[in-house]
């Protein structure tokens, strides 16, 4: 089976699991894991930031954050869709006291949509704390969030007193399509995510980075929420292989999703967006799990995302020789869906 359900399906490569089983090792919770640390030393100087965090999801690095820059009953502002409010189990209601209030649609949004949903000062209003963006956006397809939009965002932010987070679980893959630096992407924010395990292809872990004050902060939550862990240099050396090396070759991932939404988006009644980065999106006339289904059957794995929508990642398991094939079975299958729908019964 090709599977293209996530880019979290990857295995480590060879070259990955000797680095995992040649990494010097320490108790982390006492500082003291070498490989951890020169993997948070990278990402943080990587990131512009002064310090990182290594933790071991995506999701508790989010929580992290919002537990970092606010108290019980204030609110995020986020775009529609966005992983810490949709992807998250709820924990931000459960463990920060937070709600969230959604600004723009589809994911992205400007600085006129952030100052309409911004809330006065008042008893009555829950109090805005944070602006927290995702870039590549997810549910949007793997869109990009434009850095204009970004930097003006900010400077709103900033004349309002709140604090701007960045969801970057796949900051790596905007830095490749968009051709600025992951720290260019990151200044605007005061405390980012940033994910191994998805574009990288490591097996586990992220990292929450910000100044050095906050991550001190982050340490202690960290620990609060489980994540405290002990001889993980043999978890965090996966993940320094994977940013040292496989960051460059995000461009064939990019290159593949359009190769496979192009094929889609020949059969008539499928509607592909314009594939920006690793993540191609199909809006169908049918449901989804008929896509989900007819692809299977033709040896391609993809998931739904939504009752008529199917999401496609590619990654570092793709080979290239398999693209054409996997491109040309899901056009199939896609075609095979929209036809049994079109048919009278």
């Amino acid at each position: 089976m090709i599977d293209l359900r996530s880019d979290t399906v990857t295995r480590p490569t060879a070259a990955m699991r000797e680095a995992m089983a040649r990494a010097e090792v320490g108790d982390d919770v006492y500082g003291e894991d070498p490989t951890v640390a020169r993997l948070e030393k990278l990402t943080a100087e990587i990131t512009g930031k002064a310090a990182a965090l290594f933790v071991p999801s995506g999701t508790m690095s989010n929580q992290i954050a919002l537990l970092c820059h606010t108290q019980r009953g204030d609110e995020v502002i986020i775009g529609e869709g966005a992983h810490c409010a949709f992807y998250e189990s709820g924990a931000g209601a459960a463990w920060s006291g937070v709600q969230f209030e959604v600004a723009g649609r589809g994911g992205l949004f400007g600085p006129d949509e952030l100052k309409a949903v911004i809330k006065p000062p008042a008893d009555y209003h829950p109090r805005t704390r944070v602006v927290a963006l995702e870039n590549t956006h997810n549910r949007a397809g793997g869109r990009v969030f434009p850095q204009r939009d970004v930097l003006a965002i900010g400077e709103v932010a900033r004349a309002h007193g709140l604090a701007m987070h960045l969801d970057g679980a796949r900051v790596w893959n905007a830095s490749v399509a968009s051709g600025l630096s992951v720290a260019e992407l990151c200044a605007p924010f005061e405390t980012v995510s940033v994910c191994f395990s998805k574009g990288l292809g490591a097996p586990v872990g992220s990292a929450i980075c910000g100044d050095a004050a906050t991550i001190v902060r982050a340490r202690r939550f960290r620990k609060m929420l489980g994540g405290g862990m002990r001889q993980v240099g043999v978890l965090a050396a996966g993940a320094l292989y994977a940013v040292e090396h496989h960051r460059a070759r995000l461009a064939e991932d990019h290159a593949a999703a359009r190769v496979i939404g192009a094929a889609i988006r020949e059969v008539s009644g499928a509607s592909v967006p314009e594939v920006e980065t690793n993540l191609v999106q199909v809006d169908l006339p049918v449901a989804a799990d008929e896509l989900v289904a007819a692809a299977r059957a033709r040896g391609v794995l993809v998931g739904a995302s939504g009752a008529r929508r199917v999401r496609v990642v590619t990654h570092l398991d793709l080979p290239a020789a398999r693209v054409a094939e996997a491109a040309a079975a899901l056009a199939e299958a896609t075609r095979e869906v929209v036809t049994r729908k079109a048919t009278p019964a």
